[in-house]
């Protein structure tokens, strides 16, 4: 992985990853971080690399590998077990409000295990929890990709703090 930049305030991280091998390193090293309760705000382009990315954060909660983390596009949920449950949501395919609903959300959001969620640019930014992390996922090329990690509350600025330290 390329040096990253960081801004002053420290809440806010943005790193190049060179190949998926890398990008799915960093959702590892992110979800080795994560705790109950914790919800992961994915945004990004078809192919950017935010079910990769998710692979990645399952391993580091301990979900088997072999468990097949895939993109729940179809079916919306899919949930998993590792050191805690751990909920992906791809809200690609919602086309609203009542549809939102009906797959019982709040009951993710705010359950007891880690909830990542692809496409959270779909959910209106007030039913987003506030302490949460926000991760874009940019292209930047073939195998390239741009992802800015914001910390939203004392928990995830620590993290991204701890990531930019890391990266210096």
């Amino acid at each position: 992985m390329r040096k990253a930049k960081a801004e002053a305030h420290q809440k806010r991280i943005t790193v190049v990853s060179n190949s998926p091998g890398e990008t799915q390193r960093l959702g590892m090293w992110v979800g080795r971080h994560l705790r109950p309760g914790d919800v992961v705000c994915l945004k990004g382009e078809m192919g950017s690399g935010k079910t990769l990315f998710t692979r990645g954060i399952a391993t580091g909660v301990g979900v088997p590998q072999g468990r097949g983390v895939r993109s729940p596009t179809f079916t919306l949920v899919h949930e998993y077990v590792g050191q805690y449950p751990m909920y992906h949501l791809d809200l690609y395919r919602i086309q609203g409000e009542e549809e939102l609903e009906g797959i019982g959300w709040e009951e993710y959001l705010y359950g007891a295990g880690i909830t990542v969620i692809e496409a959270a640019e779909k959910m209106m930014e007030v039913r987003l929890p506030e302490d949460r992390l926000d991760i874009v996922l940019e292209r930047d090329g073939v195998r390239r990709r741009r992802l800015t990690l914001v910390g939203h509350g004392r928990h995830f600025e620590s993290l991204v703090t701890a990531l930019v330290k890391q990266h210096q």
